[in-house]
């Protein structure tokens, strides 16, 4: 395979935006708040003028995974196409955070792969499917136990717990302001 040699480089992007690129991986089940947690941490990091985007699972569903469904390979792929982009915005120069389920080890760590030692935060947003469930945002867990829904992390298809994440957030028992400062404090 051949790559096409690029004449403005990472560093120059970097020095550019005035910080490194990395992402900011959540992971978590739904309703865990790994959204909310990844909106309110951009939102601090853009006042402070830092160039940042952020992947969210419902909106990539929306396009660049709208072919896929929540099977595990599909659920495998999704996780894929999601580190693939945020490795090209982390070589823009990009902080990137991606609130993702991302329920199985290995493809956490097929992402964390792509990136260089410090570039890759996981953030392991841990609420008790109790207290998930009782959210419901969405309505999922209320579909599930209607019998409406199927393959759904945490119930009827795993959810692989992070063994070692940079960033463990008890998000049930924990503030969002206080998340983000936790967050902060390891950036």
């Amino acid at each position: 395979m051949y790559t096409q040699a690029l004449t403005v480089t990472r560093q120059q992007r970097e020095q550019l935006n005035g910080h490194a690129g990395k992402v900011i991986w959540f992971t978590g089940l739904s309703g865990s708040g790994k959204s909310t947690l990844a909106n309110a941490l951009e939102v601090v990091l853009h006042a402070q003028g830092r160039r940042t985007y952020l992947l969210d699972g419902d909106n990539i569903r929306q396009g660049l995974s709208k072919d896929l469904d929540f099977t595990d390979a599909s659920r495998v792929e999704n996780i894929r196409r999601v580190a693939e982009v945020a490795r090209l915005m982390v070589d823009a120069g990009l902080i990137v955070m991606t609130a993702f389920i991302s329920p199985f080890r290995a493809e956490r760590r097929m992402a964390r792969s792509l990136f260089a030692q410090g570039e890759f935060v996981e953030v392991f947003v841990d609420t008790p499917l109790e207290e998930c469930a009782r959210r419901d945002v969405k309505g999922l867990y209320a579909k599930v136990r209607r019998g409406e829904l199927k393959n759904f992390t945490g119930i009827d298809s795993p959810y692989q717990r992070p063994e070692q994440p940079e960033v463990h957030l008890r998000a049930g028992a924990t503030s969002p302001e206080q998340c983000v400062a936790l967050l902060l404090q390891h950036l």
